[in-house]
């Protein structure tokens, strides 16, 4: 899962830019790009780290130009060496940079084409690099002999044709403008929004409506599945459908636990949403416990906060912040070894012993995968004094992967797979653990906007839109995904180094 942002401006994107990336930050820690445009130049500045580590005033300046796109990374294919930092950049034709969100699920038959059809060289592990020379060999063969915005939408489509998965891109041609476009399934989200100024409008693209109210803009609208926005270096914007057959599927696990929950994703508010979770979460707790001894129900922060309000209060118990989070520290979920997970899951969270001591404790999480840090969690409460802790988690139990952009383990690593709900619970530690039922999880996030017929829960019911996964790819995902294989990666890719 990462997150893009792209503006097109009558005046420098520099700063825009580089704020939209910290707004978006929940969605990639590991390295962070920028690339503007000016006077038919590229200037370019990323790296490892988060957004304030990347960049710096002497950096920013140098970000000239009145567009340009940026990106925060979190691997999912490949590695995170700092050569798969984006955006990724190729000279022919014109001069293309690229970033996206997702992942492909056909990159190693891709790499194969890219190499003895289209003669193109990749330097990386990364399905980016992949996408982005689809794209440009496919722009290079329509666009001759002069450049059009009917090349670019017809080499969209044939992205849509060769490639397959869950991805948001935007683009950036030199002295052009920008393009975004999103996957024939819109699994994952991208909107974009225009900002009225005295020099005339101006557009932003950005994976989450939040990253645009930051900077000033006014939502227009999410991109349709298939669809394919360009913006020229004139701030004049046209969009095409560029799919065969588009179908909304967008990701349940966005509402669940990547997006903010001041986001509206697909006409659905992030926030309204994770509200009704909890009221459906405490009607099944209610089903199973009647008689429940629940003293006061606490939040794992912060993506569960909103769940565990609507939880409490239709518990009627007390709410409580039990836990005070170290801002310091990163996501957990999306921390790339298993070790470190472990190391700051303590150094991330510090309970209030006195909403502990002597009481019936229910913990609301958002989502339990690995269990590592709900197992850590539950001992923590229970050493600051709690009596009995139950644990609920606003999503079913996770026991497939999710192919198309987040970075779940081979199904080995789930702490659900093969293991029944109470199996779960003695292995975490809880005296009671309770899981959303998933058609409670897709009514919560539907009841928002009744025309979303259909959505991805493929790592709770392991039914993928695009047909194509199989026990064949989820062996090579197993090698791939597996922490003992990104520990591999890393050591390997520790000498790298990239100029910039």
């Amino acid at each position: 899962m990462c997150g893009i942002a792209g503006i097109v401006s009558h005046s420098p994107v520099n700063i825009d830019l580089y704020e939209s990336l910290s707004v978006l930050q929940h969605r990639g820690q590991d390295a962070a790009g920028i690339v503007t445009c000016d006077q038919g130049r590229f200037y370019m500045r990323k790296a490892n780290g988060l957004v304030r580590d990347v960049f710096y005033s002497q950096h920013i300046k140098k970000l000239i130009g009145n567009m340009g796109i940026a990106h925060v990374r979190y691997p999912t294919a490949g590695c995170s060496s700092s050569l798969e930092a984006q955006p990724f950049y190729v000279n022919s034709p014109y001069g293309i940079a690229l970033a996206h969100n997702g992942n492909l699920t056909n990159t190693e038959a891709l790499k194969e084409e890219l190499f003895m059809e289209d003669l193109r060289h990749l330097n990386t592990e990364s399905d980016t690099e992949a996408l982005l020379n689809v794209f440009a060999h496919e722009l290079a063969t329509l666009a001759r002999p002069a450049f059009d915005r009917d090349a670019i939408f017809k080499a969209v489509s044939a992205v849509h044709r060769r490639c397959r998965g869950g991805y948001a891109v935007i683009a950036m041609i030199v002295g052009k403008g920008i393009l975004a476009f999103r996957d024939p399934n819109g699994i994952r989200p991208v909107v974009y929004g225009k900002r009225e100024t005295k020099a005339g409008v101006e557009y932003m693209v950005a994976s989450e409506s939040v990253a645009l109210q930051a900077q000033g803009f006014e939502l227009v609208r999410d991109l349709a599945p298939g669809e394919a926005v360009f913006i020229d270096q004139d701030c004049q914007l046209y969009s095409q459908q560029c799919a065969e057959n588009p179908k909304l599927v967008p990701c349940i696990f966005e509402y669940v636990y990547f997006a903010r929950p001041d986001s509206i994703i697909d006409n659905v508010s992030v926030y309204k949403a994770r509200l009704r979770m909890g009221k459906t979460l405490v009607q099944k707790i209610l089903r199973e416990r009647p008689d429940h001894d629940i003293d006061v129900v606490i939040p794992i922060p912060d993506t569960s906060r909103s769940t565990a309000l609507e939880v409490a209060y239709h518990l009627n118990v007390k709410y409580r912040e039990g836990f005070i989070k170290n801002r310091y520290i990163g996501r957990t979920f999306i921390m790339p070894g298993q070790q470190e997970r472990k190391k700051s899951v303590r150094q991330k969270l510090n309970p209030i012993g006195l909403e502990f001591s002597g009481k019936n404790v229910l913990l609301v999480d958002d989502s339990i995968v690995r269990g590592t840090t709900s197992k850590q969690i539950i001992q923590m409460a229970r050493e600051a004094g709690a009596k009995k802790v139950y644990m609920a988690s606003a999503a079913p139990p996770v026991r497939y992967p999710n192919v198309y952009g987040i970075d779940m383990p081979a199904p080995e690593e789930f702490v659900a797979h093969n293991r029944t709900v109470e199996e779960i619970g003695e292995l975490i530690g809880a005296d009671w653990l309770i899981y959303q039922d998933l058609e409670d999880l897709v009514a919560a996030v539907n009841k928002g906007n009744k025309t979303l017929s259909e959505f991805d829960c493929s790592c709770f019911d392991g039914k993928y839109i695009t047909n194509d996964i199989d026990s064949k790819y989820f062996r090579r995902l197993q090698d791939k995904r597996n922490d003992a294989a990104k520990q591999d990666v890393e050591d390997r890719s520790a000498s790298e180094t990239v100029e910039l």
